[in-house]
């Protein structure tokens, strides 16, 4: 927790009381809830982890938050992660690096890792992240929690504190697939705020809820068990897939996504390219950190960057600028941008065979805190199984799949666009065929 708020969870706990007693309720009413610290958030700070913000107090509530209010939610706190959500392990928050509840020694993943350890350690019922490049579903995978990125545009990103805004997009960490679905029905839906938010029909996600699979194709995609893949992982992914064909469904072991190698490379060209852009707001002038000892406006915010933003933010930033430079620019971002095409394509011709894909959520276990901190490239690797999914735009949960020396394994599940339904149904039938989702760390 950045920031516990402890009198306005009384405060909304008691509302919840009055509603209660006196109409109808929403199933989230009453219920406690933790927000990824790069939500606004009106009178609580947000800051992003970050220094730059460390004192940034919001004055209006992002399109998630008035939601949750509006259902009488009690909002307990502010979550810690990797700064400006750029990371894999929430090592990289300017506060404090947040541990892993099934191991103190190692990382929850990132970049929403405070979010998932609230729930997998049972201090919220529930958490909202952000998800850029896996920052949900890895930590949940990391965590054996329940975590799903919407389709891009399904959930508003007004309120949300930009890092790569055609990639970003907000969902809910869970204990389960139920309260998966009940929390999204709260947080889909069209804004006109948010110039990317579809107006596309939202069902009821708790009605498609089932418990076999009879009928439906699953395609598990091959460059999906990359090289490197720890055995372990492999083993237990392949189990819950076999578990998925005792449900009902085909399994096709054939479906090849060629360009899935390049995701990565386009990614950390893309991605960068629009932080350096975003964060080009933070210059000590308007809002957040200000370094005044310097006679020079020049110097001034010179020095409030140096200062202000983390070494893995400078480093995107500094990717980002580059590949967005004249000379560069069709080297790199443009090229980047076509892959991104090639990609999201072999999506759509998948789909068009398969209802949904299966792949891990991650290629390792959870790794030692320290282990990976100064090798960003390895650090990097350990979203190669969540980034396609926002180049392509689909949507994907993470749950939970087994266990190896202790440590959680997370299977992934993606789907067509606007087809939470089907990946909700898919993970709610692996759920109530096994207990992985029901074991807690001894805390």
């Amino acid at each position: 927790m950045v920031t516990i708020t402890d009198e306005l969870a009384l405060a909304q706990a008691r509302k919840a009381d009055e509603l209660m007693a006196t109409s109808n309720t929403n199933p989230l009413t009453g219920i406690p809830v933790v927000i990824k610290d790069n939500m606004c958030t009106k009178g609580i700070p947000t800051t992003c982890s970050s220094r730059m913000l460390e004192n940034f107090v919001p004055p209006y509530d992002a399109t998630v938050v008035e939601k949750l209010n509006g259902c009488g939610a009690v909002v307990v706190g502010k979550t810690n992660m990797d700064e400006f959500a750029m990371g894999s392990s929430t090592e990289h928050s300017a506060l404090f690096t947040t541990h892993n509840p099934w191991d103190l020694s190692r990382v929850p993943g990132g970049s929403s890792g405070g979010s998932a350890v609230a729930v997998a350690a049972s201090e919220a019922i529930y958490a909202l992240g952000s998800d850029t490049g896996g920052s949900i579903r890895q930590p949940a995978g990391f965590c054996s929690v329940t975590g799903l990125k919407p389709t891009y545009g399904r959930v508003s990103r007004y309120g949300l504190v930009a890092f790569a805004s055609s990639l970003d997009q907000i969902g809910p960490l869970t204990q389960d697939v139920t309260d998966c679905a009940l929390v999204l029905n709260v947080l889909a839906g069209y804004d006109p705020r948010d110039s990317t938010s579809v107006p596309y029909p939202t069902p009821d996600y708790t009605q498609i809820l089932a418990a076999d699979l009879k009928g439906l194709r699953i395609g598990i995609p091959k460059e999906y068990f990359v090289e490197g893949m720890q055995a372990e992982v492999e083993i237990a992914i392949k189990a819950a897939i076999g578990k998925l064909e005792e449900l009902g469904a085909t399994i096709d072991y054939e479906v090849t996504l060629p360009h899935t190698p390049y995701a990565l490379a386009a990614y950390y060209i893309i991605a960068p390219s629009e932080a350096s852009a975003n964060l080009a707001r933070y210059d000590g002038v308007k809002y957040g950190f200000s370094y005044l000892e310097t006679g020079s406006m020049w110097e001034a915010m010179e020095k409030t960057r140096q200062y202000g933003f983390g070494a893995e933010v400078k480093r995107r930033i500094m990717l980002g600028t580059y590949a967005l430079s004249a000379g560069y620019y069709e080297a790199w971002y443009l090229k980047a941008q076509k892959v991104r095409t090639l990609i999201r394509r072999e999506f759509d011709q998948a789909f068009a065979k398969f209802d949904a894909l299966v792949t891990p959520t991650s290629p390792t276990l959870p790794f030692k805190i320290g282990e990976k901190i100064d090798d960003p490239l390895q650090m990097y690797l350990s979203d190669v199984c969540t980034l396609p999914i926002n180049i392509a735009g689909v949507p994907a949960i993470s749950i939970p799949a087994g266990f190896a020396d202790g440590l959680p394994i997370g299977m992934q599940i993606i789907g067509k666009p606007f087809s939470e339904e089907t990946i909700l149904k898919i993970a709610h039938a692996y759920q109530q065929a096994t207990d992985w989702h029901k074991r807690r760390p001894e805390i």
